[in-house]
């Protein structure tokens, strides 16, 4: 079974070299280019949450598993933080048919993830937050 990870600082300045590993990961898993993006953006927002929202005002890090699961064949993303405990899945979702200076500002990306992934789940578990998502491959 592939699993691979990487820990780094929860800094925006990180996002690149975490986009970097994993499509490395994908690459090497054979994904295909469009979930490769839709992956992609995913990380993005979701590494991007941590580092802005986890660890106020301070820093920590954050570890990102790649693994993969066969039958059927997905690619499962985990990223592992200790920061504040927030479950992005207990929002509402935003009513996408309200104009953007009608709808509450917040919570786009993670309807995005939600509806651009097979799966996503999330856990607070031994102190850290688990944020897991899948897309088939």
């Amino acid at each position: 079974m592939f699993k691979q990870e990487i820990t780094v600082a929860a800094a925006v300045k990180n996002l690149e070299a975490v986009t970097a590993f994993v499509d490395r990961c994908l690459e090497e898993i054979g994904c295909s280019p469009r979930a490769q993006m839709q992956i992609d953006v995913a990380v993005d927002e979701l590494f991007s949450n941590i580092a802005y929202y986890a660890y106020p005002p301070g820093t920590g890090t954050v570890t990102l598993r790649v693994e993969v699961a066969e039958d059927p064949a997905c690619a499962i993303l985990t990223f592992i933080d200790s920061g504040v405990p927030y479950n992005p899945l207990s929002r509402e979702d935003p009513d996408t048919s309200l104009s953007a200076e009608e709808r509450q500002i917040g919570g786009l990306g993670i309807y995005m993830v939600k509806k651009s992934m097979d799966g996503v789940s999330y856990a607070y578990e031994d102190g850290r937050n688990v944020f897991t998502i899948k897309k088939r491959l």
